[in-house]
């Protein structure tokens, strides 16, 4: 890949693979969801190799400090070259992930397998007995 010396914030963000579409990542900027050296932005504010940006999605915050920037939008090996994320966001994010897959696992029966054919119907028959009486 051809690296270049600047890029719009939201083309970045596309690019590097932290939002799936191009437009996700303007929406992003323009609702305040993304900062550049700790500084709101808008979609075409440049970044260079060095600045730091923040993107928060719901209770996620990635925070990373740009390494590189490339012309076009490469495959995920590409994209991981171009930022470190910092150990706090990294953090945050294994935890947030081990949070939601302990909750999804207790809600589902047999500690986090799909439910099987018989406990399909021990709900349906559960729930015909709870209906009649």
């Amino acid at each position: 890949m051809d690296p270049i010396e600047s890029m719009r914030v939201d083309r970045w963000l596309w690019v590097s693979r932290l939002v799936k579409t191009r437009a996700l990542g303007a929406e992003a900027v323009k609702a305040g969801r993304v900062k550049v050296n700790g500084q709101p932005c808008k979609p075409a504010k440049e970044i260079r190799a060095g600045d730091s940006l923040e993107l928060r999605n719901g209770e996620l915050r990635i925070s990373v400090v740009v390494r590189g920037i490339v012309r076009m939008r490469g495959s995920a090996r590409v994209a991981a070259v171009l930022y470190d994320e910092t150990d706090e966001s990294r953090e945050l994010r294994e935890r947030l992930s081990a949070e939601r897959r302990a909750a999804n696992q207790q809600q589902l029966p047999g500690g986090g397998a799909r439910p099987t054919k018989r406990d399909r119907r021990r709900f349906e028959e559960a729930r015909e007995r709870g209906q009649r009486g």
